[in-house]
C-alpha cells in the first residue's frame, strides 16, 4: 500500500500545476519575466456591458492582496489579457486613455507622449489572442501582442500608471480588480 501512495504521489506531483481557471481560460501558476520567476496573484473578467471582453491574470514576484503597494512595486511584474472576443486596436486604445484619466490625471501631463506612443502600438485583436505587459526595473514596460514584443515604453512612472488602470480607485470593474489581486 505503502508503495502506491508513493507511486501516486509522484504522479501528481510531476503534472504542471495550472493555477488559475476562468471563463474557460486557463493560465499557468507561474511564468518567466527575465531572469525572474513570477507568480500568478488572481485572474479577473473585464465586461463591458454584457459583453465579456478578456480575461485579466496578474503576475508579480510574491502574492499580494495590496493594490497600492502593487502599483508602486519596483520588481519585474506581468498582467496578461487574454481576450474572450474581437476588439478594434482603437477601441483599446480609446480604453487605456480613460484609464489613464480615470487612475492618472495629475500625472497625465508628464505620460502623454509615452501614452500616445503606447496607444498607437496597439492593433485589432481577435478572440484568444494574448496581450502581455511586463514592467522590468531599468529597462521599462515591454508591451507583446500575440507573443511579439511591439513596443517598449520607458519609465517606473509609465508603468505604475498601468497598473493603476487596473487597481487604481476608478478600475473599469472592481470585480476585475478584486480578481487579479486574489480577492
Amino acid at each position: 500500500m505503502r508503495r502506491v501512495l508513493s507511486v501516486l504521489a509522484a504522479i501528481v506531483l510531476s503534472i504542471p500545476a495550472l493555477a488559475g481557471e476562468l471563463a474557460g481560460v486557463t493560465m499557468p501558476d507561474s511564468v518567466a519575466a527575465g531572469d525572474a520567476t513570477l507568480v500568478l496573484n488572481g485572474m479577473g473578467l473585464r465586461k463591458k456591458a454584457i459583453f465579456k471582453v478578456y480575461v485579466g491574470a496578474l503576475y508579480l514576484p510574491a502574492k499580494s492582496g495590496d493594490a497600492a503597494a502593487v502599483i508602486t512595486l519596483d520588481a519585474p511584474k506581468r498582467m496578461v489579457m487574454h481576450f474572450l472576443r474581437d476588439v478594434d486596436g482603437t477601441a483599446v486604445a480609446d480604453a487605456w486613455k480613460e484609464g489613464f484619466a480615470n487612475n492618472s490625471a495629475a500625472k497625465l501631463p508628464a505620460l502623454q507622449q509615452r501614452l500616445d506612443t503606447f496607444a498607437s502600438l496597439w492593433s485589432d485583436v481577435k478572440t484568444g489572442d494574448e496581450v502581455t505587459m511586463t514592467y522590468v526595473p531599468a529597462v521599462g514596460l515591454k508591451l507583446a501582442i500575440r507573443g511579439k514584443e511591439v513596443g517598449l515604453i520607458q519609465g517606473k512612472d509609465f508603468a505604475d500608471a498601468v497598473m493603476a488602470c487596473w487597481l487604481g480607485d476608478k478600475p473599469p470593474s472592481e470585480d476585475l480588480k478584486k480578481g487579479v489581486l486574489g480577492r
